[in-house]
């Protein structure tokens, strides 16, 4: 950590044992006592927002804020405690306050309730008071309703059916948010950021539903605690292991099986989770043609969580997480590095494990402290004795965080420091025994981002609230590193090259910092309308690099340094937020702006995976996206669901310097993931108390691509000619599936529980384009091809059990 932060970290250290000090004689000279904790899914151990907590004697009481956290301050004696939620069990404990207690509460789904919240497990009216905007919350319980491919649930694909959420196509890594490449969201698992959040090329997304507790997807007003990117936020929480019964939970399905299990070591104090999926898809490939038998496409995941619970006021939870993938292709389709071989594979790792620990000082202020690691490794061989490579990268971050909380009747205040470490390894190509390949070694990066912290929110009245939030970042690029100057104004190119610098170990070669502010607005019209307003600055110093539509596990990721700058973008936002019919109908609209400096693209025919002098393939220039997104949402009754629409535009200009090398001339393009119109539609229908039928429904704009517009022969050989970048579009995408799950009747008990999800991804097998092809034969005739991942209906049977 850089010095500058000891200083500020002494000062916090300072404060908090003063002010828990202060806490506590007020505390004493009151003679009350306070009972506080969570209140939480008894099944899924989500915690539930905006739970009753209430005492009947006094007759006070409060709600759970979005972590399921309450706390009431009684004086001494006997009470009964309620404890209700829409669509749970109440429950009702005698408790006898004689000093401040810890209470966690589960509560039960009540059976006979069939009206359900489908997205979000906030209480109703949560996005009217809530001061934050462009927040979506996504329970596994929901994830699961929503029809999946090849019956694999996926906490990627269903965000792809909010609101300012799209991909390039089926079978593509990642998502787009906002107008935002995919390396530009900031992807959490248990605080450990992830590199690549796709199994096999983005068909499924490495998050084990089985251990996951809920879903956040943070596309507007950003927390200050948040920095590194400028897109958005996707924090996914695991949950805890019970700490009171044994529980095993697996599931058999076409493309993969699940097993997993709960059980505490030391009841109440120490317990376990352990959750494993792998696939067995080899079988499927033997179906097809001939070209494709023996392709192999599998993946395994680990997930383990240890929660221990030393006394009533900590706790320290562990994760770790590991997965592996590999593929292989009969043939080299993608071509690595322009040589024809038999046969790739492909294999990445992820290796995440986070450490964090929870103190409650008092029932209003806590700390938190978090340690962090998380590696990605990628590799891709070709086993040809003449052509024999292994090409290596990969990228590892080390992080520590402090964050403490104080939560009032009138403020939530929180600040906390954060540090990172990066060590990145570009691309190592070594060659086989025999190989005819050349070696190529590239440097590893070193860098560093430090940051500080401080938000408020402060709810002026019952209608109007700020929450207002001031992040300041550094980075520091570290040595060994060896950098290129270039003569002032011209292009970044080896003919311009002027002199070079070489950096020790440790020593620092180039540093940005600045600050990062983030504003957000409510203002209330009534109890059912909320206006907000918010602001977001974001920094980014770590970017992926890849000039492919999807990215590749030889994609690469790089840090800034003296001739590739941060990105920067600011965003603003404005919607109005209105529920109908007692918050059985839930409506809203939102329009966005941002703009964005040093907006990366890359060279026409740019070398990525080998350059070691990437500032000569990069270019930067702006960004800007807007929008305008309406979601209305229905959440109780037979039939829940939501709609959405989305109008969004994404559009990179570059300097008309550039033209001298491409066809820049400063005008505005697409970017290779604008995509204006997307239509979505998600539907629950519950025939009977266990029986739901889902469907979802999507339409959107074709993405951009360039299409040669002629073509000329030199020595025999055509040429094509292209325009601009991305003045055309693939035909537009759309797709119906629909789902079938039955659950075990609720009001039956028994110990073994058996859920049946029957569901056919493309539905009526809509041949979606993924790419379009262009063959120039030497008569000068364009022949175009149409690639389609999925062109037939894909039905699937899965088995989930629990006992």
């Amino acid at each position: 950590m850089s010095h500058k932060f000891y200083l500020p970290l002494l000062l916090i250290c300072i404060g908090l044992f003063l002010y828990v000090q202060v806490e506590a004689q007020d505390t004493g000279k009151k003679q009350n006592f306070t009972f506080y904790g969570t209140v939480s899914d008894s099944v899924t151990q989500e915690p539930i927002t905006g739970a009753a907590v209430f005492i009947q004697e006094n007759r006070i009481g409060t709600y759970t804020d979005k972590k399921g956290f309450y706390g009431i301050p009684s004086p001494p004696g006997k009470y009964t405690i309620r404890i209700s939620y829409l669509g749970y069990k109440a429950k009702i404990l005698e408790i006898n306050i004689d000093k401040n207690i810890i209470l966690d509460i589960p509560l039960s789904v009540d059976a006979q309730f069939l009206e359900e919240v489908t997205v979000t497990s906030n209480r109703p009216e949560e996005n009217i008071k809530n001061t934050e905007s462009g927040i979506a919350k996504l329970s596994i319980r929901s994830i699961r309703k929503i029809p999946a491919f090849m019956g694999e649930i996926d906490v990627i694909r269903s965000l792809q059916m909010l609101p300012g959420v799209s991909t390039v196509g089926e079978g593509a890594t990642g998502i787009n948010v906002r107008g935002g490449s995919i390396d530009q969201n900031l992807v959490l698992m248990d605080d450990a950021p992830v590199y690549n959040s796709s199994h096999l090329f983005g068909f499924f997304s490495i998050f084990n539903p089985d251990a996951v507790r809920d879903v956040t997807l943070s596309r507007g007003g950003i927390s200050a605690e948040y920095g590194g990117r400028i897109s958005s936020v996707l924090d996914v929480k695991l949950k805890d292991p019970d700490l009171e019964k044994s529980t095993f939970y697996g599931g058999i399905g076409l493309i993969s099986s699940r097993l997993g299990i709960e059980t505490p070591l030391i009841k109440n104090k120490l317990a376990i989770l352990l959750s494993t999926r792998a696939s067995f898809n080899d079988f499927l490939f033997k179906l097809g043609p001939d070209k494709i038998k023996n392709t192999v496409a599998n993946f395994y995941d680990l997930t383990g969580k240890i929660l221990f619970k030393p006394s009533e006021k900590t706790r320290l939870s562990y994760t770790s997480y590991y997965s592996f993938d590999a593929f292989k292709l009969p043939s080299d389709s993608l071509n690595t590095v322009n040589v024809n071989a038999t046969s790739s594979t492909y294999k990445y790792r992820t290796y995440n494990q986070s450490l964090r620990f929870n103190w409650f000082f008092t029932t209003k202020t806590s700390l938190t402290l978090s340690a962090v690691q998380s590696v990605y490794k990628a590799n891709t061989s070709v086993p040809d004795s003449s052509i024999a490579f292994n090409l290596n990268s990969g990228i590892r971050m080390r992080g520590l965080k402090a964050r403490f909380v104080y939560v009032g009747e009138k403020h939530t205040s929180s600040f906390g420091l954060e540090n990172n470490h990066y060590q990145i390894n570009p691309n190592q190509l070594e060659p086989g025994p025999f190989s005819n390949v050349l070696p190529v070694s590239i440097p590893n990066e070193f860098a560093n981002e430090s940051a500080a912290y401080v938000e408020n929110e402060w709810k002026i009245n019952p209608n109007f609230s700020v929450l207002a939030g001031l992040r300041y970042s550094i980075f520091q690029r570290m040595g060994p590193d060896s950098v290129y100057t270039y003569a002032p104004g011209a292009l970044r190119t080896e003919e311009n090259i002027t002199g070079s610098q070489y950096f020790s170990d440790k020593e620092v070669s180039k540093s940005y910092s600045g600050f990062e502010p983030r504003l957000s607005l409510r203002f209330g019209l009534d109890e059912n309308t909320s206006i907000k307003a918010s602001y977001n600055r974001m920094r980014q110093y770590v970017q992926l690099i890849s000039n492919t539509t999807a990215a590749l596990p030889t994609a690469r990721w790089t840090t800034s340094d003296v001739n590739i700058q941060p990105q920067i973008a600011d965003q603003v936002a404005l919607g109005i937020f209105k529920n109908l019919q007692q918050n059985k109908w839930e409506t809203s609209a939102e329009i966005y702006y941002r703009k964005s400096q040093q907006f990366p693209d890359y060279r026409d025919l740019a070398d990525l995976i080998f350059s070691k002098d990437l500032e000569q393939q990069i270019i930067q220039g702006n960004g800007r996206a807007y929008g305008i997104e309406l979601m209305a949402r229905k959440n109780s009754g037979f039939l829940t669901g939501w709609m959405t629409y989305t109008y969004a535009r994404t559009q990179i200009q570059i300097d008309p310097k550039y033209s001298s090398i491409h066809n820049y001339t400063g005008a505005w393009y697409p970017a290779n993931y604008d995509k204006p119109h997307t239509f979505n539609m998600m539907l629950n229908y519950r025939t009977a108390i266990n029986v739901t039928l889902s469907g979802n429904f999507t339409l959107s704009t074709g993405r951009p691509s360039t299409f040669p517009y002629g073509s000329f022969t030199v020595n025999g050989n055509t040429v094509p000619i292209f325009p601009n970048r991305n003045l055309q579009r693939i035909p537009n995408y759309h797709r119906l599936d629909l789902a079938l799950i039955v659950e075990p009747n609720p009001n039956v008990i028994r110990k073994w529980k058996g859920t049946w999800i029957l569901s056919i991804y493309n539905l009526y097998s809509r041949k979606n384009a993924y790419s379009i092809y262009f063959d120039l034969n030497p008569a000068l005739q364009t022949n175009s091809y149409k690639l389609s991942i999925f062109g037939s209906a894909f039905p699937s049977l899965t088995y989930n059990f629990k006992f």
